[in-house]
Parts: structure tokens; C-alpha cells; sequence
């Protein structure tokens, strides 16, 4: 399977991976080490939460190697007058009778909490390619969608400030 990332994901996620090989990783190394030296491993917590720790950052690393590994490079070519990537986009939900604003990005920087939505969401990929003014159905899964409206539409880039998602 092949994952969908911008160039600037991509560097995100070499310098963390860098971050995690040359510094995290003989930082948790020592840790273990010392915690280690502590005596009875069997009750020795500091040297669990050690080793724990260590492990979390290689299961990352493997996650960021194999990301990396299997990307595909995708920009953004809408037109100036349809949702595309890294644009904002204002909703109206017509069950709710509410508005709602959402920028579109890839999946590994998603945070609904903050008003970013994955491309590959049931909403994002519904927004992508609309009008404002746009009605459309977004389906969630086969026995259930709703209607929304596109209002408006904020053209926006990859800026970077999006975080990547911890996992």
C-alpha cells in the first residue's frame, strides 16, 4: 500500500526519524543501561518504564522507516475555485443546521480537535474537487450519509505548521 504524503510530510518525518536514530536512541539506551544497574529487575519499575520507553521509539521508528518507505508524493493541483488540499473549508451541515470549518490535509497530520481533516476522511474526500455553493452527500458508510453545502472556500498551502499524528 502506498501512502499519499506531501513533500513536506516526507521531511517531517525524516527529521524525526533522524531525531529518534542519532538522539533519542542512545539517550534510552543509557536509561535502560542505568536502570539496569538498579538491581532486581523482576521489581525494578524504573527499569520497565526504561525499557518501555525504548521500545515506544523503535516502534516509531519502524513506523516512520516503512511510511517513508512505501510514500507516493502527491501535490495539490486544484483550481482556484475548489477545494483542494491544505484548504480551508467552511460547512453548512444541513441535520445540524450548523457551520463548521475544516482545513483539508493528509492523514498523517489529521487533528479533528483542531479543524484538520484527513483527505481520506468520509467529509475530506467528499470536500475535495466541490464549489462553494456545492451540495453534496457525505457518505460514512453504506446505510448512513448526510448533506452538507460547501460556503466557502479559503485557498491554503502546506505550510508545515501541522504536526505529524504521534502514531
Amino acid at each position: 500500500m502506498n501512502h499519499e504524503l506531501t513533500k513536506i510530510d516526507l521531511q517531517k518525518m525524516r527529521e524525526e526519524l533522524d531525531y529518534r536514530r542519532i538522539t533519542l536512541r542512545p539517550k534510552l539506551l543509557e536509561e535502560v543501561k542505568a536502570a539496569r544497574s538498579f538491581g532486581d529487575l523482576s521489581e525494578n519499575f524504573e527499569y520497565k518504564a526504561a525499557k518501555q520507553e525504548k521500545n515506544k521509539n523503535e516502534s516509531r521508528i519502524r513506523y516512520l522507516e516503512n511510511m517513508i518507505k512505501t510514500a507516493r508524493v502527491i501535490e495539490d493541483h486544484s483550481a482556484a475555485d475548489t477545494v483542494g488540499l491544505y484548504d480551508k473549508v467552511t460547512v453548512f451541515l444541513e441535520e445540524d443546521g450548523e457551520e463548521e470549518t475544516w482545513q483539508v490535509v493528509t492523514t498523517v497530520r489529521q487533528d479533528v480537535s483542531h479543524g484538520l481533516i484527513s483527505k481520506e476522511s468520509p467529509m475530506g474526500s467528499a470536500l475535495l474537487g466541490k464549489k462553494a455553493g456545492d451540495r453534496f452527500l457525505v457518505r460514512v458508510n453504506k446505510d448512513f450519509g448526510y448533506w452538507a453545502v460547501v460556503r466557502s472556500i479559503e485557498k491554503g498551502r502546506d505550510d508545515g505548521s501541522a504536526e505529524l499524528n504521534p502514531f
